[in-house]
């Protein structure tokens, strides 16, 4: 921000020195990055202004900085109207009108007439005030702009009023295909994405950004009409990086300006314009505006100022300084005076939109109350915190994983339209970005699979063999209009054989499981077509009948579309909304030192059948001194029969005193077989 000290010094009641304006800002916040002895002895300074502090891209809001930290009265610019400047015989709202489509966009929208206006050359105290911070003199109108912009940091423009269409005003969205040729001579093809403000007929300026070159003003304009507004700072950023178009007025939007405090820079504004142009103005003014909010009261504990200070700040200092700024505090009880730490209230003017919370009201008294002035303590004192359940339970998953040799990696989340295409679930349509910067990738994506599936294409590409990756992040997508995010746990690992793939990736997912929930005897696999799997090689993981993620194998199209060349089963998780929940206990019991008794059964069944329903029908059945039931692996081929499978199941038996008999086990063999035979038509296969 670029500003003279004979200018700032025009609303301090007393004058300020150039080192002094320095110092004075460097304290509270504003270093000085450059200075430049002007012709006229004046000098300008280049202020660092941080983001979140608009009200301070001004000369006024750089000297009620300055008046705030050194006591110093504060001399606000004139913003009345003479009643001589005022034609009363006509008003803005039978020459005009506005129709303001976009309240959320636009929230404030004023227009006001000058008529009989001669353009010219500017005066030399306007001519100076403008060239002092490095702008061009153009003529008396550009430069009342310009010189508002700069004094009050409100962006202003001027129409040619007679070059307009019906002699109105129209804000509105852009039709896709239209354009505009802007006042620096920018060519620009507008979007349905762009708020315009147009006339009856065209977009005749680009919404807080830029004007057009059609209605700019020129030598022979007579009529002006006026525009104040407050555009919505979101979008007036997108449209400007979306036009590469920057002006000194998209640069002030971009941080805010406050519905209320519109009105008074157009008051200025226009009798300036009356003023030095020779004309009147049309009586009152036309305002297409939403609701102005009302100002925000925001509280103030005073012994909490002193904590986060770390310094004994009196109540009454605290009071001075925030109604330096003001703030206007006031006690909570006002009848009370003996509670020095009662709550001190405080209502937020329209220009500072940064102060929003108790933390900003104490960052501002520290601010002025100096910081060199706090005592630095020699020791800290740290309150510790237990363990955060949803950290450890994080890094019990990661290191799981890498105890099963999966290596954790980090992906971007954008992803190429073709790529997160397959793995949109139905109802879901891709969550989308504008920036032009991802034209390649422009979508969010809904699964980290093809991430990791892009991550093992390379990995393939470097000759790195049997990779097995996982990452945790957000996953994305919409439906029916509405954006959804979710955290999930991915992994992949490449599986020559699919199905001892699909069961080392089991027994991953069941070791996830169970390190953040202790144990679990429910989660199941229920085999179900999924879009991104191979057929009959998909299934979905459940606890407790809720769904929690999928497995299987990656289908050969979307394998072929990364590149890959070995087979790969995945899985994806939402571990992530369990994070919060604490583990059950574990209960450990010693090794048994006797030996155990495996018994292998094959049974022919039908195809349909999962394993899940074979362990279920097991573990139906009350077996003595039973220690486990795990499946081995299944078998299909000609001997079979069709639409049949060979599944083999190992069930170990155990006491923890003595040797079990082989013949105190059979009769729970027999009980198996004839189980099966009864709930699932399995045939014993006997060789």
């Amino acid at each position: 921000m670029k500003i003279t000290t004979n200018w700032i010094n025009q609303y301090l009641q007393e004058t300020r020195a150039l080192d002094q304006i320095i110092e004075t800002l460097e304290r509270v916040g504003f270093p000085c990055e450059a200075s430049e002895p002007l012709e006229n002895g004046d000098t300008r300074l280049d202020i660092e202004i941080t983001s979140n502090r608009g009200d301070c891209v001004s000369v006024l809001g750089l000297a009620r900085e300055i008046s705030a930290a050194d006591g110093i009265t504060l001399n606000h610019p004139p913003d009345d109207i003479p009643l001589e400047l005022i034609d009363n015989s006509s008003s803005a709202a039978a020459a005009t009108s506005v129709e303001n489509e976009e309240l959320t966009l636009c929230p404030y929208y004023s227009a006001r007439i000058i008529k009989n206006v001669k353009v010219g050359p500017s005066p030399d105290w306007l001519r100076v005030k403008v060239e002092s911070v490095g702008l061009r003199s153009v003529n008396n109108i550009v430069d009342i702009s310009n010189f508002i912009l700069y004094e009050l940091g409100q962006p202003l423009h001027t129409f040619d009023y007679d070059k307009l269409a019906e002699k109105r005003i129209v804000v509105r969205l852009a039709r896709n295909g239209e354009t505009m040729v802007a006042i620096d001579g920018s060519n620009l093809t507008l979007d349905d994405s762009i708020l315009v403000i147009a006339d009856a007929k065209r977009p005749v300026a680009v919404a807080g950004v830029m004007g057009g070159l059609d209605t700019e003003v020129s030598e022979s304009t007579t009529n002006i009409l006026l525009e104040a507004a407050s555009f919505n700072a979101l979008s007036v950023r997108n449209t400007s990086r979306r036009l590469k178009l920057f002006s000194d007025s998209s640069y002030r939007f971009e941080r805010g300006i406050h519905p209320a405090t519109v009105a008074r820079a157009a008051d200025r504004a226009a009798r300036l314009i009356a003023e030095l142009g020779g004309g009147t103005i049309l009586q009152g003014d036309v305002v297409a505006a939403a609701p102005i909010p009302d100002r925000l009261i925001v509280s103030l504990r005073p012994d909490r100022c002193r904590k986060i200070a770390g310094s004994e700040i009196q109540t009454n200092e605290m009071i001075v300084r925030l109604a330096s700024l003001a703030l206007e505090p006031s006690l909570e009880d006002s009848s009370s005076t003996q509670n020095a730490d009662q709550p001190i209230n405080c209502t937020i003017p329209p220009h500072r939109l940064d102060l929003t919370r108790e933390i900003d009201l104490i960052e501002e008294i520290i601010r002025l109350h100096g910081f060199d002035q706090l005592i630095p303590h020699e020791r800290i004192n740290i309150e510790v915190v237990g363990p955060q359940i949803e950290i450890t339970n994080r890094v019990a998953v990661e290191e799981t994983l890498a105890a099963l040799g999966f290596y954790e990696v980090v992906t971007y989340s954008f992803i190429s339209e073709k790529h997160a295409k397959p793995f949109l679930p139905d109802g879901f349509e891709p969550l989308r970005v504008g920036d032009d910067r991802r034209k390649a990738e422009p979508v969010l994506r809904p699964s980290i699979i093809p991430s990791l599936l892009e991550c093992r294409k390379r990995n393939q590409d470097a000759g790195h063999r049997d990779a097995r990756l996982f990452e945790q992040a957000a996953c994305f997508g919409k439906i029916g209009g509405e954006k959804r995010e979710n955290v999930n746990l991915a992994m992949v690992l490449d599986a020559p054989d699919p199905q001892l793939g699909l069961r080392t990736m089991h027994a991953a997912v069941d070791d996830v499981v169970n390190s953040v929930f202790g144990s679990v005897d429910s989660l199941i696999v229920r085999p179900v077509d999924i879009g991104w799997y191979e057929k009959d090689g998909g299934a979905a993981l459940l606890i407790d009948d809720a769904v929690l993620g999928t497995m299987g194998v990656i289908n050969q199209s979307i394998q072929n579309q990364h590149g890959i060349q070995t087979p790969v089963v995945a899985a994806e998780i939402g571990i992530a909304q369990f994070f919060s929940r604490q583990p059950d206990p574990v209960s450990l019991s010693a090794f048994s030192t006797q030996p155990a008794i495996q018994r292998d059964i094959s049974v022919i069944i039908d195809e349909e059948i999962a394993w899940s329903k074979i362990d279920e029908i097991v573990s139906q059945i009350e077996m003595e001194n039973l220690e486990s039931v795990q499946f081995v692996g299944a078998y299909r081929g000609k001997q079979i029969g069709c639409a049949k499978k060979s599944v083999t199941i190992r069930l170990t038996f155990r006491t923890p005193d003595r040797t079990l008999r082989h013949e105190e086990v059979d009769p729970q063999i027999t009980a198996v077989v004839d189980r099966l035979a009864k709930d699932a038509g399995a045939v014993r296969r006997e060789g």
